[in-house]
């Protein structure tokens, strides 16, 4: 065992899936019933890793594991910030994993860096290449405060450039595959030998030789068990997945050996459920057995030095057997969702993005050499403000950047020019290529990304690059002919996103009928600070006028907007704004309005604003997509209430002979079935939720759906049942004494078990484990000394483990 030594990395990544100008992810409907794709895979796979489940012969739950702590990992910028605003726990939880392998493996910590936002290196040019590396270095030091020995190259697309740039700012090793080798030689001066793709021999560190002089390592991962894990179904079963790398090692190999895999993070628990309790069982036997020693790169490669060389196959990558032709070519890689589909639409995608890029150089060298001592240098330590865009941070960066002191409206005008170019990079993110249609989300986020250049190069340097981009983003066709092509697309999903600081303040003018704003407040990567505010209502109508201050938290840009907006019911919005108005215009207009809405001459109102302002109508379409959602919610609730009350008098009225074409097998009316169906799921809905789930209806409810014949919402009962019971978990964890709390939530697990339809109890069985192993032996204890309290909370505990398959201490 001494001799063998076991290696798992795991590439967590998720693209950037930021809206552009308000620096945070709208809702995406495809990750129902989650708000958005992040939120469900952290759910899924990132906080599943990071309480992982060993479980015990009966399959209770007898340890909680931090997987991060034993594996090799690597999360990068386009995640992490995301899960340390809205995935705390987990975030701390890698943090945390990487402090405590740090001990485990000799001071080698586990987490690696990662080339900023995912561009693929070897198509970027040589200055996007460099502030790639050194951003993703600075953000992994800011995060794990540490120095980072390893760099994750996206797609492990590789090129002696980017090899040479990573060497030069301390990088150690990468990760390849066994295919981007092309040929080895012993150390120091061995005969070359030529590798053919799975030639290449994955137990040992290999030494590359770069153009500078200096030297990287690369490690090159065991190929068809990677592909196992990822694609065959390895993770059924942690003692296979275990014995699948135990087979690895030569059964008579001599001296040290490491066996170790690479495959994307979200294998364990996302792309294949329960991946994470596998991977905690594989690892447990491996170690429980002495079959094998966990290590990372870190710690191997400084107790075995590389003892052989190799040459790599130069732009290839693991995930495009053309090298790196996925990102520029239809090359016939992609999803296989849709074989009929072709990937022409990749080439004239970059040719366009290329082209942006290129066009906007000159002009933003031009502008920042006026503010700034070195432009590009001020980019590479630009990543200073992106980890922490706090006014001291901020402060420091253009202090650093420029001899001289600059005006509020100058340090505007260079804190654009800093996002210029961060947007120039995220536009070439590499999973806007990767997939098969140009219209998916992936690629219309590159899209988006180029429209926020497009808009902050107008705005800059007063030129309009639009007419021409889009003239070569209309050479790129998408398959789906509604969405024609790369032009049509842009108009259609990125034009409308693209904002200015007057459509946040009519956002703001028309949410404030809706909910309440303080003095200053904010409304995403915007802060508004209303100056004069004056809301009236009656009835259903309601009218807001008001001074408001809109200002960019990442640019600083502001402007000062006058509105009036009346809401006539339903999703009738009026709006009229304003960049000035004079403080006697202003208070002739609140006058003017304030009377003729409080008289109820609605009309009159409407003429005021139409007055005073350019106004616009339906204004609801151009509302924030949550908040529009939300707001819509608010409206629409009377109506579905009455709606659902008049399904639910029809279905009421003719369960019976619904039941009956249910049991001869006639096919149900459209009209009695929607009714059917919508009531029921209607109060199934609301017997899972509340303060606890009301579970002497719920039983009777599913009978009454059966013999219905109606389809249950099962995704979204599952949902809510899911989250009513974390409620209550989370209830019982904050007073673990209390054990009528306890005794509703074991009804509620009880509920849970009984349903047909998938409820993920993931959360409350974590809360259940702490609660049962922090708190039993004291009440154990106090039991036995005969406290009657104590004997209930035991025999409580117990129906709680085995009801959420806890092991008893």
């Amino acid at each position: 065992m001494s001799d063998r030594y076991i290696c798992i990395h795991g590439h967590f990544y998720q693209p950037p899936r930021d809206n552009p100008w308000l620096e945070d992810i709208e809702v995406q409907d495809s990750a129902y019933p989650y708000h958005d794709w992040n939120e469900r895979i952290a759910a899924e796979c990132y906080a599943a890793n990071a309480i992982s489940r060993a479980l015990d012969p009966q399959g209770r739950i007898a340890r909680l594991v931090n997987n991060y702590a034993r594996i090799s990992f690597k999360f990068g910028p386009t995640i992490l910030p995301w899960m340390q605003a809205h995935a705390p726990g987990a975030y701390e939880a890698i943090l945390e994993a990487d402090r405590q392998s740090t001990e485990k493996y000799s001071g080698h910590g586990s987490a690696m860096a990662q080339a900023y936002n995912h561009m693929i290196l070897p198509l970027a040019n040589g200055r996007d290449k460099y502030t790639q590396i050194l951003w993703g270095i600075k953000d992994f030091e800011y995060r794990f405060q540490r120095k980072p020995e390893g760099m994750w190259l996206p797609e492990a697309a590789v090129d002696l450039e980017s090899l040479d740039m990573m060497a030069g700012l301390g990088i150690v090793f990468v990760i390849l595959a066994p295919r981007q080798a092309r040929r080895v030689r012993e150390l120091p001066d061995g005969a070359w030998q030529e590798s053919g793709e799975w030639d290449i021999d994955p137990g040992m560190p290999y030494v590359v030789a770069l153009p500078s002089g200096k030297t990287i390592h690369a490690f090159f991962y065991d190929g068809p068990i990677s592909k196992a894990v990822a694609f065959e179904g390895l993770l059924n079963n942690g003692e296979d997945f275990a014995n699948r790398l135990l087979s690895g090692f030569p059964e008579n190999g001599s001296g040290p050996r490491l066996m170790h895999i690479a495959t994307d993070g979200e294998s364990y628990g996302h792309h294949h459920r329960g991946g994470e309790m596998a991977l905690t069982r594989a690892l447990d036997y491996i170690e429980s057995n002495h079959l094998a020693r966990l290590t990372n790169y870190g710690q191997y490669l400084e107790e075995h030095p590389a003892s052989q060389a190799v040459e790599i196959v130069e732009n290839s990558s693991w995930s495009c057997i053309h090298g790196i032709e996925r990102w520029r070519a239809d090359c016939g890689c992609n999803s296989g969702g849709h074989p009929e589909w072709n990937q022409s639409w990749r080439a004239p995608l970059r040719q366009a993005l290329d082209w942006l890029r290129d066009s906007i150089m000159p002009q933003f060298e031009q502008a920042a050499k006026t503010l700034l001592d070195d432009p590009w240098a001020a980019r590479d330590a630009y990543i200073d403000v992106v980890v922490d865009r706090s006014a001291e941070r901020v402060g420091q960066f253009l202090g650093s950047q420029t001899s001289r002191r600059l005006r509020l409206e100058e340090e505007t005008t260079a804190l654009q020019l800093m996002e210029l170019q961060r947007h120039a990079m995220l536009m070439y993110t590499s999973c806007g290529w990767f997939f098969d249609e140009l219209s998916g989300i992936e690629t219309i986020q590159v899209i988006q990304y180029a429209g926020r250049v497009v808009q902050l190069a107008e705005a800059l340097f007063g030129i309009s690059y639009e007419a021409e981009f889009l003239d070569r983003l209309e050479q790129a066709k998408s398959a789906i002919p509604e969405h024609v092509n790369g032009k049509v697309i842009y108009n259609r999903f990125v034009k409308p996103t693209m904002l200015t600081l007057r459509d946040v303040g009519a956002h703001f003018a028309m949410s404030s009928l809706f909910a309440e704003y303080s003095e200053r407040d904010f409304i995403y990567s915007y802060s508004v600070a209303t100056e004069n505010y004056r809301r009236f209502q009656s009835g259903k109508t309601k009218l807001a006028i008001g001074r408001v201050k809109v200002t960019s938290e990442v640019t600083y840009e502001n402007v000062t907007l006058w509105f009036g907006v009346l809401h006539l019911g339903d999703h009738n919005i009026t709006y009229g704004i304003s960049e000035y108005l004079e403080p006697k215009r202003y208070e002739d207009l609140v006058k003017a309005l304030s009377e003729a809405f409080s008289s109820g001459d609605l009309l009159r109102t409407l003429h005021t604003l139409e007055e005073y302002f350019q106004t616009s109508t339906y204004a609801l379409a151009s509302l924030f997509v949550d908040e529009r959602r939300k707001i819509l919610g608010m409206i629409m609730d009377p109506i579905l209430r009455e709606a659902q009350a008049t399904y639910d008098a029809i279905y009421e009225h003719h369960a019976p002979l619904i039941r009956f074409l249910k049991e001869v097998g006639t096919p149900q009316p459209r009209a009695l079935s929607v009714a059917a169906d919508l009531c029921l799921n209607a109060k199934l809905s609301k017997a899972m939720t509340g303060e606890e789930p009301d579970v002497a209806s719920v039983a009777p409810l599913l009978e009454e759906a059966r013999l219905a014949g109606i389809t249950l919402d099962g995704t979204k009962l599952g949902f809510l049942l899911k989250n009513t019971i974390a409620r209550m978990a989370e209830q019982l964890f904050n007073n673990p004494d209390d054990c009528s709390c306890m005794e509703q939530l074991n009804n509620a697990a009880a509920l849970a078990r009984s349903v047909p339809f998938d409820v993920n109890l993931w959360r409350p069985q974590t809360l259940c484990f702490k609660i049962i192993h922090t708190h039993w032996p004291e009440h154990k204890r106090k039991a036995v000394q005969g406290d009657a309290d104590a004997r209930q909370w035991i025999r409580s505990a117990t129906v709680l483990a085995e009801n959420f398959s806890v092991q008893l201490p």
